[in-house]
C-alpha cells in the first residue's frame, strides 16, 4: 500500500528520516505461492504446520479461536520487531523496515512441538502425546455437574502424587492390572483416563476445587469468562512496569469495551494513565482532537 502511493518505507521514507521505524504486517508471507491470496487466522495456522498439531486425536484440527495468529504471531510478533528496532535505533541512531507476518509468528510460537515431534515426548498423531490431550495426567476431566471441568497438569512425581491423593487413589488402581511399566508408558493411558474420567464425575466442580485448592497436584477449575466477570475479576496489563505511569485496570473494567467521548473524563484518564497535562503534553482543537506540543522523539 504505501509503494502504491510512493511511499516506499525502505528507498523512500527513511530517506526522508533516517530514524524512522516501520512495521508491515501481513498474514501470509510477503513472498511465495499464498501471498496474493485472502486469508484468516486458521489459515495462516494451517500453512504454518501449527494447525495440524492441534485438536483431539481422530479429529479434524481445531484453532484456538483466533488467538494464535492474529494476536500472538502476528500483533504481539510484530510489536516485538518494532521494540527490537527501537533497540537498535538507540545505539545506531538509524530507523529500519520491520517486516512481520502471521505465518512466521505462529511457526515460531509452535517451535517447541515441533522440535518435540523428533522426541518420544511427541508422536506425530496429535491428542496422543504429552501435552496436547493424549496424557491422562496433563487434560481437563468433567465433573459430576455437567459442563463444568477441572484442569490437570499433574507432570512431576511430587505433583502426580498430589493428585492420586486428592483423588483418593493409588498408583496401582490407575495402572491396568499386570501391567510392567509406569505412568510415562503410553500403553497405559487409555486405561489411567478413563480411571480419571469415572472419579472426577463423582463430585462437582465446588468439591473438587474444595478438594484441591491450596495444594500442589496441579489441580484447578476451568473458570468461565462469564463467571469471572461476574465474581469482579481483576483484568490486569498483561505486564507490570514500576516506572511507567500506566494503570492496570480495576474491577470488571476489563470484560466491557467502551469509547471515551468528549466531554467524558478524557482529561483525567490521560493524566492517570500517562501522566499527560493539558497545556504542556497535548492541547485540544476542534471538537476534542488532541495534539501534541512536543516534536515527537521516535
Amino acid at each position: 500500500m504505501l509503494e502504491k502511493l510512493g511511499l516506499d518505507p525502505a528507498t523512500t521514507l527513511l530517506k526522508l528520516n533516517p530514524r524512522l521505524i516501520t512495521v508491515r504486517l501481513t498474514g501470509f508471507r510477503r513472498d511465495g505461492k499464498y501471498s496474493a491470496m485472502a486469508g484468516h487466522d486458521i489459515n495462516y495456522l494451517a500453512v504454518s504446520g501449527a494447525l495440524s498439531m492441534l485438536g483431539a486425536k481422530g479429529k479434524p484440527p481445531l484453532p484456538p479461536g483466533n488467538i494464535l495468529a492474529d494476536f500472538a504471531g502476528g500483533g504481539m510478533v510484530a510489536f516485538l520487531g518494532v521494540l527490537l528496532a527501537l533497540i537498535h535505533r538507540g545505539v545506531s541512531g538509524k530507523g529500519q523496515v520491520v517486516e512481520a507476518n502471521m505465518v512466521d509468528g505462529a511457526s515460531f510460537l509452535a517451535t517447541f512441538p515441533r522440535l518435540a515431534l523428533k522426541t518420544p515426548m511427541w508422536g506425530t498423531e496429535r491428542g496422543t502425546n504429552l501435552l496436547d490431550g493424549g496424557c491422562p495426567y496433563y487434560g481437563c476431566y468433567e465433573c459430576k455437574d455437567k459442563g463444568e471441568y477441572m484442569s490437570v497438569g499433574a507432570l512431576e512425581p511430587q505433583f502426580y502424587r498430589e493428585l492420586l491423593k486428592g483423588l483418593q487413589l493409588t498408583e496401582s488402581e490407575v495402572l491396568p492390572r499386570g501391567f510392567k511399566g509406569d505412568r510415562n508408558d503410553k500403553g497405559c493411558w487409555p486405561y489411567m483416563k478413563s480411571v480419571f474420567e469415572r472419579r472426577f464425575k463423582e463430585r462437582t466442580r465446588k468439591e473438587w476445587e474444595g478438594v484441591f485448592d491450596g495444594t500442589d497436584a496441579c489441580c484447578t477449575p476451568v473458570l468461565k469468562m462469564s463467571e469471572l466477570e461476574k465474581t469482579g475479576f481483576q483484568q490486569r496489563p498483561v505486564v507490570g512496569l514500576k516506572k511507567s505511569p500506566g494503570m492496570g485496570l480495576t474491577g470488571k473494567s476489563g470484560y466491557v469495551g467502551k469509547v471515551l467521548r468528549p466531554g467524558e473524563g478524557g482529561e483525567e484518564a490521560l493524566k492517570a494513565w500517562m501522566g499527560w497535562k493539558k497545556g504542556r503534553e497535548y492541547r485540544e482543537e476542534g471538537t476534542g482532537a488532541l495534539v501534541l506540543t512536543e516534536k515527537s522523539k521516535l
